[in-house]
C-alpha cells in the first residue's frame, strides 16, 4: 500500500504538468536530461573519492527532487519524461548508496523504496538493477543473507543480465560476496567463477551508464572476492585478491583503496603478521579513517584484534600512537 501511494504520488507530478495555466508552459527536452546527467557523474566521481558522506547522500537526494520537479515545470516527450524518472532514481539510488556506505540503513531503505518507485516508472532497466543489487549489498553489510540473496536475484533476474555479461557479471560477484557472508564456501567459488567468465565475455564497446563504467572492473571484482573469503576465514586467499585489488584499482577509487587496504590488514594480522598487518593499516588516509563510517569500524576491529594477537609489544604500541594523530586531525 505504501509503495502504491508513493508511485501515485509520483506520478501526480506528471499528470499536473499536463494541467492548463495562465502561461504557455516551458518545453522541457533533452537538453534538461544531459545537465542532470551532469550532475550525476558529479555525485558519482565524489562518491568515488569519499564514500558514505551525508553531504553526498544528501546532495543526491536533492538532485533527485529537481529532476521530479521537472516533471511539472512544463510540457515534454514521453521518452524525456521517462528518463526524468530514470535520472530521479539514479539520483536516489546514490542518496541510498551513500546512507549504506556511511552504515545509516534506516534512511537507506526509505531511499530504496522511492529509488525503486522512480525506477519502475522510468522503465530503465540498468537503473533498477542498480537499485536491487545495492539493496542486495546492504543487506549483506546488515548480516542478513537470505534478505540479501532475495534482493540480489532481482537484479541478476533482469533481461539485461542476459543481454550484456559485464551486468550479469557484477550480479555474480556480489552473490559470491554473499555466499562469502553465508559461510558457503562452495557456492563462493562458483559465482566467482561464473563472475570471471562472464566480464570476459563482456564487450568492452557496448554502451553502459556511467555508474557501472566508473566502478566495475577487474579491481571491483577482486575486491568482492577478498570481501568473500575475508567473511569465509580464507585468509591466504582474501590477501591474494587484496594486492590483485589494489595493483588493478584506478586512481579516482579513493574510497576503494581505503576499504580494500584495511581489509588487507585485517588478513595479514589474522596470517600471524602483526607487524606487516599494521604497517598495511598506517596506509589508510586519515580522512578515510575517521569520516568514513565503515573504514572507521574495521580499523577499530583491527586495533582490538592486535591488541588481542600482540598485547604490550611495539607494534601496539606504534598503531597506538599512529590513531592518535588521526584524532587530532580530525
Amino acid at each position: 500500500m505504501k509503495r502504491r501511494t508513493l508511485v501515485g504520488s509520483i506520478a501526480a507530478v506528471a499528470a499536473a504538468a499536463a494541467a492548463p495555466g495562465t502561461a504557455s508552459p516551458r518545453r522541457i527536452g533533452m537538453s534538461d536530461v544531459n545537465r542532470l546527467n551532469k550532475r550525476f557523474a558529479e555525485i558519482i566521481a565524489s562518491d568515488h573519492r569519499h564514500g558514505g558522506q551525508l553531504g553526498i547522500e544528501q546532495r543526491a537526494a536533492a538532485l533527485a527532487d529537481e529532476a521530479l520537479n521537472l516533471q511539472n515545470a512544463g510540457s515534454a516527450t514521453q521518452r524525456v519524461r521517462s528518463n526524468l524518472y530514470a535520472s530521479a532514481a539514479a539520483f536516489r539510488s546514490s542518496a541510498m548508496w551513500a546512507a549504506i556506505d556511511g552504515r545509516r540503513y534506516d534512511v537507506a531503505k526509505a531511499h530504496m523504496r522511492e529509488a525503486q518507485a522512480l525506477a519502475e516508472m522510468s522503465g530503465d532497466q540498468a537503473i533498477k538493477f542498480r537499485i536491487w543489487s545495492h539493496a542486495g549489498t546492504m543487506y549483506r553489510h546488515m548480516g542478513r543473507p537470505a534478505d540479501a540473496f532475495a534482493a540480489n536475484d532481482v537484479a541478476r533476474n533482469l533481461h539485461l543480465t542476459r543481454r550484456d555479461p559485464l551486468f550479469a557479471s557484477l550480479g555474480l560477484a556480489r552473490q559470491g560476496a554473499i555466499h562469502g557472508a553465508a559461510q558457503d564456501r562452495t557456492g563462493t567459488r562458483r559465482a566467482f567463477e561464473q563472475a570471471q567468465d562472464a566480464m570476459l565475455r563482456a564487450d568492452p564497446t557496448d554502451y553502459r551508464p556511467v555508474w557501472m563504467l566508473a566502478f566495475y572492473d577487474q579491481a571491483e571484482l577482486d575486491s568482492l572476492a577478498l570481501s568473500a573469503h575475508l567473511a569465509l576465514g580464507d585468509y591466504s586467499t582474501a590477501e591474494y585478491h587484496a594486492h590483485r585489488c589494489l595493483s588493478a584499482l584506478r586512481p579516482h577509487m579513493i574510497r576503494s583503496r581505503a576499504i580494500t587496504t584495511t581489509r588487507l590488514a585485517h588478513a595479514q594480522l589474522a596470517q600471524g603478521a602483526p607487524e606487516a598487518a599494521t604497517a598495511t593499516a598506517m596506509k589508510v588516509p586519515a580522512e578515510a579513517a575517521t569520516q568514513h563510517a565503515r573504514v572507521t569500524r574495521m580499523l577499530q576491529e583491527f586495533g582490538a584484534a592486535l591488541r588481542a594477537t600482540a598485547p604490550a609489544s611495539s607494534t601496539v604500541q606504534t598503531w597506538t600512537e599512529h590513531t592518535a594523530t588521526w584524532r587530532m586531525a580530525a
